[in-house]
């Protein structure tokens, strides 16, 4: 079986406090996006010698660590522990979605495997159950079970539908090649509540976006990193309509009116034009 790992994108991101938990609350609106991983899963023969119960390969584009711990993997084993009836698997993860970009690549990745073994084996699984598996594996990962516009808010498990159209508009994503490491951005982070919830602002015009979201992330990653400052300020200059960074970064993104040109811009970097929103 094969199934396509979307990505997303955060309009308006507001780290709101810390918990007990050394977590943090969050208040966002998270927004499904055509750009696409691929995933295929396939029964293992009983014969073959390995000595992984589910077998990964992973290509395209490398991604850090053992191919035993990624998310993958992981969504796969914590399903087997509770159906040990599931066979064995191989399992091949091409990637497009850019790597620590904040647009929940990895996140997607596990998500698309609970929902594939799901149908795959007959689990019976509900939404609501695949979300729960989803949030023991990552704060991204339950918004990939429902890959539809949704307002977060926990540590991002706490998710509820929302009516965003960016039908019309053409999303610019830019990736500077300067990893964020997620844990670094948080430490960097003074937790507030923002004057307004982004969920509100983002039921108003678009073109009303650029003074009211915010991305609580921008002004420390901005601060370190201003080459990634500096691809926001471009997006704007080159039309956007709203621009912001995904997530924790380091991916950019511009919504525009009409579809952009970059060619010639943002040498050296991952960019992508979709204009299926």
């Amino acid at each position: 079986m094969i199934t396509f790992p979307i990505a997303k994108i955060n309009l308006g991101l507001n780290v709101v406090e810390k918990r007990p938990d050394g977590y943090h609350n969050l208040e966002t609106v998270f927004y499904p996006v055509t750009l696409k991983d691929a995933l295929e899963v396939q029964e293992m023969d009983e014969a073959f010698p390995s000595p992984y119960d589910c077998d990964l390969k992973v290509t395209n584009i490398a991604v850090d660590g053992d191919e035993q711990r990624n998310l993958v993997v992981r969504a796969y084993n914590l399903l087997k522990h509770d159906f040990p009836r599931m066979a064995r698997v191989h399992a091949h993860l091409y990637k497009a979605i850019p790597t620590q970009a904040g647009m929940g690549g990895g996140s997607s990745d596990a998500s698309a495997m609970l929902l594939l073994l799901n149908r795959m084996f007959a689990l019976g699984l509900t939404e609501q159950q695949l979300i729960d598996y989803a949030a023991r594996l990552g704060a991204d990962c339950p918004i990939f079970i429902l890959n539809r516009p949704a307002y977060a808010e926990g540590i991002g498990e706490r998710l509820q539908p929302i009516d965003v159209r960016l039908q019309g508009y053409h999303l610019a994503v830019v990736r500077p090649d300067i990893p964020v490491p997620t844990k670094e951005a948080f430490s960097l982070i003074t937790p507030k509540r923002p004057l307004r919830n982004c969920r509100d602002i983002v039921s108003q015009p678009v073109d009303t976006w650029r003074d009211l979201l915010t991305n609580d992330f921008e002004q420390s990653v901005f601060a370190l990193h201003p080459e990634i400052a500096a691809v926001k300020e471009r997006l704007y200059q080159l039309g956007a309509v709203y621009a912001a960074m995904s997530g924790s970064g380091s991916a950019l993104f511009g919504l525009f009116a009409q579809r952009p040109d970059l060619s010639g811009e943002f040498t050296g970097m991952y960019k992508q034009v979709i204009s299926d929103l």
